[in-house]
């Protein structure tokens, strides 16, 4: 089978297409996945880049989407023929939040997805939501169940609240695209008029470009009748983490999600204090979160934005693609 691997220090000339044994049958708990596409993320970027440095030889991505091909002794969960989507942490079956880094995460501190066949226990996967494709499927595992999490788990959502999201990465559009399908109003933000018109065409009620309008926060808590916004997407961290204060209604949620604009600021904590928000940190979901994000599809009909496709040689391209920061949605390994 096709694997590929990622020599250390990591960078993407040092990603390289091998071959390799199948792996065999499923032991008892196990399941062995053909695994048909994966998804980019910026989690997976910072591993393949080496800014986040992992094991030599480690096989990237942690989405990963496919069919069952043979359970082991005990599963009665799947059956030969399902199609299946990976888990982000696999250890974190439900309850409350208790991984706090990536070393049980696919693709950055365990062997991932970029991979034609795997075994793995059955708990590692859940159900693809009915009618997917196998690339509509593996953007849920990192994007679409932060946004959710976000959202519905940690963010209560309810029809008629406002949300804000910033940018058009891939948590930032399911958020859109989850908020609009639950009865809410959204404002997004894009630094690209092309962009923004594709977010209206989404069903964004109001729409910014942040380079046009730096103070930001104050445009959307005009939009919001002074009120503010219920709910923040903040994926890009200190640099924009002061306009979200702006922008939150009193008593409001702001999820921080993403560092893309670095790892350490200042934090208007007086202003943060004032609004009286919750500023919450979070990290993907458990399995039964994105159980309940399924459900949540199926009912709604909710489909996931693909930009692009490639094959699984075509990794380090799919990678330059998304480092070149012009697509809109999400980047795809089909194989």
């Amino acid at each position: 089978m096709k694997v590929v691997t990622l020599k250390s220090p990591g960078g993407l000339d040092q990603l390289q297409v091998v071959e390799r044994e199948a792996p065999g049958e499923p032991g008892p708990g196990e399941i062995r996945v053909r695994v048909h596409a994966s998804s980019l993320n910026f989690h997976d970027y910072g591993v393949v880049s080496g800014k986040m440095p992992t094991e030599d030889g480690r096989i990237p991505m942690s989405d990963g989407a496919g069919v069952v091909e043979a359970v082991g002794e005990g599963v009665e969960a799947f059956a030969v023929g399902d199609a299946v989507v990976s888990t982000f942490f696999p250890y974190w079956l439900d309850g409350p939040a208790r991984v706090g880094d990536f070393k049980t995460t696919p693709g950055d501190g365990v062997d991932g997805y970029a991979r034609e066949q795997v075994i793995r226990p059955a708990t590692w996967f859940t159900h693809a939501p009915k009618g997917y494709s196998h690339e509509e499927a593996a953007t849920l595992t990192t994007a679409g169940l932060t946004a959710w999490r976000a959202l519905v788990v940690d963010g209560h959502l309810k029809a008629g609240d406002t949300i804000l999201t910033l940018g058009t990465g891939g948590v930032s559009i399911f958020a859109l695209q989850f908020a609009k399908a639950m009865g809410a109003r959204v404002i997004s933000t894009s630094s690209s008029d092309e962009k923004i018109e594709r977010l209206k065409q989404l069903g964004a009620d109001h729409t910014l470009n942040y380079k046009a309008e730096p103070e930001w926060g104050k445009k959307v808590k005009a939009l919001t009748d002074g009120q503010g916004v219920d709910h923040v997407i903040e994926v890009g961290g200190p640099g924009t983490l002061p306009q979200s204060i702006d922008a939150v209604r009193i008593g409001g949620h702001i999820s921080l999600i993403g560092v893309l604009t670095g790892r350490g600021g200042e934090v208007p904590t007086a202003k943060l204090m004032a609004k009286q928000a919750r500023l919450q940190g979070l990290i993907v979901g458990s399995r039964i979160h994105q159980q309940e994000m399924v459900r949540g599809i199926e009912a709604s009909g909710v489909r996931p934005i693909i930009d692009s496709r490639f094959s699984l040689e075509e990794i380090a391209d799919a990678f330059r693609h998304e480092e070149a920061g012009r697509h809109f949605g999400k980047i795809c390994l089909s194989f």
